[in-house]
């Protein structure tokens, strides 16, 4: 089996894996406990809230765990709107995640104005454009860091600068960007940002939103004193320690791996083009690392999963999180592509784990079925 599509998710770290075992046989203590026992996993609760926090350049108490990147989104679009009695303005952009479109719905069903802004056709949020319609009403601009479907980098300190200058939180969605490019969130002026395990090798169900401090928002979850008081309920220690160790892996081997990943897209590209099979590559140019969103004429995105699906090859035709609906992307008609095309649009993510036999392999297997 040739797993290529690692946007959806990634293989845990085996060493994010061992570690994760002690806290689930041995130091399985709840670590809101006064006693002994407690104390091993409330150390690591702290150590592995330190670590995260150092990836991307926070305070440690600015790190709340939660069960990953839609409970962050959730958490920072109807926490900062609630918490707001004027009721001023959100904005974010039209080919969003869900889980930040249903969680902007939802608080417009509540009288909570949304303003949405269009992507180009390269998938680049311009300042320019959120100059056009942010004013000094507006609350929270909420931008992707990275599109999950075509991998465009958003210029987010640009936006960020955009947001503060009129009195506006800066909230982004970075559940495929963290650990696989820099983040520095001081550097970059980031009021709020999402993260999920699972997409940077460590386990699913489990995530962080980073809240700078003094940021005003409500609990996400009522209870207990745990996460500050902001979300109540037993710490998962054993799943938060393995996303430490995972996200502190991949940022220490941040510059080798995606070296490495640029190297094998670049040789996916170069073995497709030689095999004369026409593509179209969306995005634009400054993308994520392995993920190559591609459209092929006359086809059809769906067939060709499935076929490659019975090689043995997993990849995707866009989110892996709206794979039951089968109509065009929400975000490639944001981008306008033509229909014909993005009916014939699927997503290849490789990752670390991904050989030069592999993309060979990936690049027949295309090859076979378009012709």
């Amino acid at each position: 089996m040739i797993y290529a599509d690692n946007a959806a998710t990634t293989k845990l770290d085996i060493h994010a894996f061992n570690t994760m075992k002690r806290y689930l046989l041995d130091e399985y203590g709840n670590a809101s406990q006064p006693y002994f026992f407690a104390r091993k996993p409330k150390k690591a609760l702290a150590e592995a809230r330190a670590t995260i926090a150092e990836c991307i350049n926070a305070l440690p108490e600015e790190i709340y765990f939660t069960s990953g990147g839609t409970e962050s989104d959730n958490w920072a679009i109807k926490g900062s709107a609630f918490v707001d009695t004027v009721k001023r303005t959100t904005i974010t952009s039209a080919f969003e995640h869900h889980a930040i479109l249903n969680s902007c719905k939802a608080i417009e069903r509540l009288g909570f104005p949304v303003t949405y802004i269009w992507p180009t056709s390269e998938g680049v949020i311009t300042p320019d454009a959120l100059t056009q319609i942010i004013t000094n009403q507006t609350r929270l601009v909420s931008i992707m860091f990275a599109n999950n479907e075509i991998g465009t980098i958003q210029p987010i300190k640009e936006l960020c600068d955009t947001a503060h200058a009129h009195g506006a939180l800066f909230h982004t969605d970075a559940v495929q960007a963290v650990g696989h490019v820099k983040i520095d969130v001081q550097e970059l002026g980031i009021d709020m940002l999402s993260a999920s395990a699972h997409k940077f090798n460590g386990p699913k169900g489990i995530g962080f939103l980073y809240i700078r401090r003094g940021t005003r928002i409500i609990p996400y979850a009522d209870g207990g004193a745990q996460e500050n008081g902001y979300r109540a309920g037993t710490e998962n220690i054993a799943s938060i320690v393995g996303m430490a160790i995972a996200l502190q892996n991949n940022c220490t081997h941040l510059e080798e791996n995606v070296a490495y990943v640029q190297s094998m897209e670049r040789l996916f590209l170069k073995e497709l083009q030689e095999a004369q099979i026409p593509f179209i590559r969306n995005g634009g140019k400054n993308t994520l690392p392995g993920l190559l969103s591609l459209s092929f004429s006359g086809a059809s995105g769906e067939a060709i999963l499935h076929r490659m699906d019975l090689m043995g090859i997993s990849i995707s035709t866009g989110s892996a999180c709206n794979s039951a609906n089968t109509e065009i992307s929400h975000v490639l008609k944001a981008i306008r592509l033509e229909e014909e095309l993005a009916k014939g649009t699927v997503r290849i993510s490789l990752g670390r784990n991904n050989t030069e036999e592999d993309v060979e392999s990936i690049v027949g297997a295309l090859t076979k079925i378009l012709r």
